[in-house]
Order: C-alpha cells, then structure tokens, then sequence
C-alpha cells in the first residue's frame, strides 16, 4: 500500500466517523464546483494531489475549504447519512425507465420523443415479493419538440426505428406478479445483508462476482469482475454498486460502503449540481468511461454510439437519483449481429438506432428512483 492509498483510507475513515454536519462543513459539497484541469507533469500531479489530501484532513472549522474540494466529497456526505436510514419489511422501489427517441427521416426535420416504463417492485429479505410493470404515455421531449410535434397534427402515436409511441396510455394500476426469489447479481438478500461495510472490504468481494461484463463481445463470457482491468473494472464495479444503492434490498451499512467504495475508484468526479428528469436537484457524479450498453435494458450491443455515464445523487438523504447516459460518440458505421429466427443474417446500423439524429452531450436514456425506500406495506 503506497502513500495515496494510505491517505485515501485515511480520509474515508474520517468520513465515516465524523457527523454529517461536520463533514458538509469540512468538504463543503454543496458549492462544488467543476474542476480545472491542468497538463501537469506526473511527477506534479501527484504532489498536488498528495497536498489535496492533506488538505482535506487536517483542515479546521471556520475556514474557507472551497478550494480543498475532492471528488470523494459528496459521496462521502450521502455515505453518512444513508447510513443512518431506516429498515422495514419490504424495499420498494418505483423506477422508470426512459429513452429519447427521434422521429423523422434526417436530421433537419426531426424531433424527440421520451418514452417511458415504470417499474415497481417490492422485496423482502427472503428474497419474495412481487413486481408491477406500466406503459407510461410517450410524450414531446423538449418544448420545442412540443412545438414540432404539434405542427405535425399532434398525432396519438408515431413511428421510431423499433415501433410505434403511443401518446396516451390506459389509466389503470397493473397487477403485482409474485416472485419466489429475487436476486441481484446472483446474490439473495440475506447475502446482501451479510455483505462487508467497509469499503475496501466490500470492493474485494464484489470483485469475486461472476458475470458478461463487456461493453461489447461477440460472445457472452462470463468472468469476475477480478478480471477486469482499468475502465472495464470500474464500470462493472459502479453497475453493481448502483444496483446496491437503488434496487437491491441492501442495509444501511452496505449502501453507505457501496458510496464509499465509488469514491475511491479511479476518474470518478463531481460535476456540480442538475434536474434528474423528474425535476429533483442532485449533484452529479461522472464515472470515468464510455459505454456501448443502453442503461439497463439488456447486454445485447443495441448501441453503435458511445455514452458518458453519470449518477444524479442526493447526499442529504443519501439516495441514488437517476442514473443517465450522454451521447459520447452518435452511432456510426455498423455491426454484424447473430442470425435471427428465420437463419438470415442480420446487421446492426444507426438507422435502427433511437438517438441516431442526437448531438454530443444529449441525453439518449436514463433511470429514475421515484421511489426506493423500505416500507412494511407490501402493495403501497
């Protein structure tokens, strides 16, 4: 363990000891700031950050620490006081799914659409429960898309690369289908629960989960995430980590190592604050990577673009926004895809793709945690 390592585990120790107050006041999260960046040597760079660190133990109260502020500070701060949150009989969650889609032939002429699942499950620690599933009305995504869509007769569905929109849904709640055991990463809740609550600890057992963790592989190969090198470590390790903040029946203490441990991966930074798309402020973490794999929806190679990966998180709370992807790279050139039912060939293109007319840094699909809490009703 060399002197960075040291420090960063001294600095998280401290987070975990110190009250939620103290250590807003010590990291100063709520007027980060994006960072600069500079072209410095490594030899300078690591001095820096070296100095930083010390910076960010040893200050004093009443000081000015807007410049001391690191990439840790806000997951540190919703670390705390996730830690602190309730338990019951039940996690429920309410997610909605989301993807932007164009309609239109070109890009001159076409406007977006947002469609739309939600998702609700609830979860015991047995792993039982049920999960209910909504066609949620597709709708313009902008104002002016609003505008674009009207002036085309406001119709009641529209054609995409994959189908039809509908612009109006049926009003009714669905039926909750029961589920016998729920897991998560192949892992049931009662070993969720029995999971490390430091961090260090609860990365090098995550690292033992076997999975398909390629962007994109002509084949599925499963491995653990111990395999992994660089980004690809990284992106495995914040896909499961998500899943321990917002879906998986994961106690306190887990959640609270689950941020502790994406503070400490390579790249991750803060960019300041936003809206998730429900309209709820939070501050916005960037991890370190590019992605082919939509967020959530499958590990097929639906993409020929690249996207930017960022959560929306509330350290107040300590809860797990929205996650989004931002176009990185528009979908170019194509893929060859595994023959379908009938024996033909198939070939992927970005004519079939939803974001096929986005810029970069449109946002091409997201989640969000309306809801992710425990409770003890089991249908509320």
């Amino acid at each position: 363990m060399d002197e960075l390592d040291a420090l960063r585990r001294m600095r998280t120790a401290l987070a975990e000891e110190e009250s939620p107050e103290r250590l807003a006041l010590r990291a100063d999260w709520r007027s980060v700031r994006r960072p600069r960046r500079f072209g410095l040597p490594m030899a300078m760079a690591t001095a820096a950050l070296v100095a930083a660190t010390f910076a960010a133990v040893s200050v004093t109260p009443g000081r000015d620490h807007s410049a001391e502020q690191t990439p840790e500070n806000a997951l540190l701060v919703a670390a705390t006081n996730v830690q602190k949150g309730p338990t019951g009989t039940y996690w429920h969650t309410t997610r909605i799914a989301g993807k932007i889609h164009a309609v239109g032939e070109n890009a001159a002429d076409h406007y977006k659409v947002e469609s739309r699942m939600q998702y609700d499950a609830w979860t015991d620690l047995r792993g039982r429960g049920c999960n209910a599933v909504k066609d949620l009305p597709a709708r313009p995504w902008t104002a002016r898309d609003q505008q674009k869509w009207r002036a085309a007769g406001a119709p009641a569905k529209v054609r995409v690369a994959q189908g039809f929109l509908f612009f109006e849904a049926p009003d009714r709640k669905p039926s909750c289908r029961q589920v016998a055991e729920r897991r998560f990463f192949g892992m049931t809740p009662r070993q969720l629960a029995a999971l490390p609550a430091h961090p260090e600890q609860l990365q090098n057992v995550l690292l033992d989960l076997k999975g398909n963790w390629e962007a994109y592989s002509p084949k599925v190969t499963r491995q653990p995430i111990r395999a992994l090198e660089g980004e690809k470590r990284v992106r495995a390790l914040s896909d499961v980590a998500g899943t321990l903040l917002a879906e998986a029946p994961a106690p306190p203490a887990v959640r609270a190592a689950a941020f502790r441990m994406l503070a400490t991966l390579p790249g991750v930074r803060i960019e300041g604050r936003t809206t998730d798309p429900l309209g709820r402020t939070g501050v916005v973490v960037s991890l370190p990577l590019e992605t082919t794999i939509p967020l959530g929806l499958s590990t097929a190679p639906r993409q020929l673009g690249t996207y930017r990966r960022q959560w929306i998180i509330n350290p107040d709370n300590g809860t797990l926004l929205a996650m989004r992807d931002l176009v990185a790279t528009p979908p170019h050139g194509s893929r060859d895809l595994p023959p379908g039912d009938d024996g033909e060939p198939r070939r992927l293109t970005p004519e079939t793709q939803p974001d096929r007319f986005h810029q970069p840094g449109e946002l091409a699909e997201y989640e969000t945690y309306e809801v992710a809490e425990w409770t003890d009703d089991a249908t509320s």
